[in-house]
């Protein structure tokens, strides 16, 4: 079975090919710059040949038009012709209580979904827009939606609630949901093979570092807590989200500086966070380089970043009654050794310490970097959430 895996954002398409036979990987890429000046599509063949193409893509369908054109191009395909793809699987941010597993993508479900992207306005109608190409493009295509809030909706009441009026909750869904459900899921299977530990009798945190970041408490398999709410803002600081905010400073800031709710949601979504501490950036790395340079606000900006996420796992040991396995995972989590070595500094406490000499330099590998004889497991565990969701198109086209 062949499965093309789509994760569309408001500008950008990524998408991974997949021969279900053996999982391997026959094609990825991204469209960049979708309905803006300057669009382009990057593609990578499984032998490691990349190609640029440059050209107007007006919207999400001429950008998945440009991408299956390539996929069956005589010169740069990997198919013969677009029958043999048999689904496509995509990412959808926010199901909200409706979908508790990855769903078949019937009108009723797609309507479902229209239904619940006001919880997620930043995605859920990018999610949406690859939907609706395919449908238009290849209209008997099966497709299926993978959602990133569904592997979190085993966490208690007590848990995923606000002390907002509970009239909120019943009429509007008002709750914690979290995100990243789809890498939580990969990661924690996969430290159980690598670690050879059963990861559904332990107490887990798991650290999803990126540009976007949240964090979870998995204790005996199932999520009893995670870092993001109602939307990805909340929990860690991230690239250019806030993290969490004092609701009162939102206010303050509309009150003074007389914003509307636009301008609001622009500012704890694009402008905060990593970039707007540091003033250098929102990549973890210009920032590390301006820190090494002496920049203070660089300097601040990491130790803020390092000590929410210390904060956040000292919580979550607590609300589990303890931590046995602690794993960094994302491109943050994977490949700085500067922030595993920051999060875990003085939390020796709890039996957390790593060994120098394997964290040291390791980018992108899985790894124990735990030290000997300490009480907790530290893992590096590389996520594959396109690998999740084309194994479970897969299962749900099967069945």
């Amino acid at each position: 079975m062949n499965i093309l895996v789509l994760n569309c954002g408001s500008s950008s398409i990524k998408y991974q090919f997949f021969d279900m036979r053996t999982e391997e990987v026959l094609a990825k890429g991204v469209v960049e710059k979708v309905g803006l000046k300057g669009s382009y599509v990057k593609h990578v063949k499984s032998d490691g040949t990349k190609i640029k193409f440059e050209g107007l893509i007006l919207d999400h369908q001429d950008g998945i038009e440009y991408v299956l054109g390539i996929l069956s191009s005589g010169k740069h395909g990997i198919i013969k012709s677009l029958n043999e793809i048999d689904a496509v699987g995509h990412r959808v941010a926010h199901g909200g209580e409706k979908f508790k597993t990855s769903a078949f993508l019937t009108p009723e479900a797609i309507k479902d979904i229209e239904d619940v992207s006001d919880l997620a306005p930043l995605h859920n109608p990018a999610n949406l827009k690859g939907i609706y190409a395919m449908k238009n493009l290849l209209p008997n295509i099966r497709q299926v939606a993978v959602f990133d809030t569904s592997f979190h909706q085993t966490m208690p009441s007590y848990s995923f609630m606000y002390a907002s009026p509970y009239s909120l909750y019943t009429k509007y869904g008002i709750r914690r949901y979290g995100f990243h459900g789809t890498s939580y899921r990969f990661v924690i299977n996969r430290a159980s093979e690598f670690s050879g530990i059963d990861m559904n009798t332990q107490k887990v945190v798991i650290c999803h570092l990126g540009n976007g970041a949240s964090m979870a408490a998995i204790k005996n398999g199932k999520t009893l807590d995670t870092s993001m709410g109602l939307t990805p803002v909340e929990g860690l600081i991230m690239g250019t989200r806030s993290g969490d905010l004092d609701l009162g400073v939102l206010l303050y800031i509309m009150e003074k500086e007389e914003i509307g709710l636009d301008a609001g949601r622009t500012i704890i979504n694009k402008h905060s966070g990593m970039l707007g501490i540091s003033g250098v950036s929102s990549d973890m790395r210009e920032i590390e380089e301006a820190a090494e340079t002496g920049h203070e606000r660089a300097k601040l900006a990491l130790e803020m970043y390092d000590y929410r996420i210390r904060k956040y796992i000292g919580a979550y040991a607590a609300a589990m009654g303890g931590i046995d396995v602690l794993v960094f995972t994302g491109g943050i989590g994977e490949n700085a050794d500067t922030t595993r070595r920051g999060v875990t500094k003085g939390l020796g406490f709890l039996g957390i310490e790593i060994d120098e000499a394997k964290n040291t330099g390791l980018r992108g590998k899985e790894m124990d970097i735990s030290a000997a004889n300490t009480k907790v497991k530290v893992l590096v565990i590389p996520t594959n959430e396109e690998l999740v969701i084309a194994r479970d198109t897969k299962e749900i086209i099967e069945n």
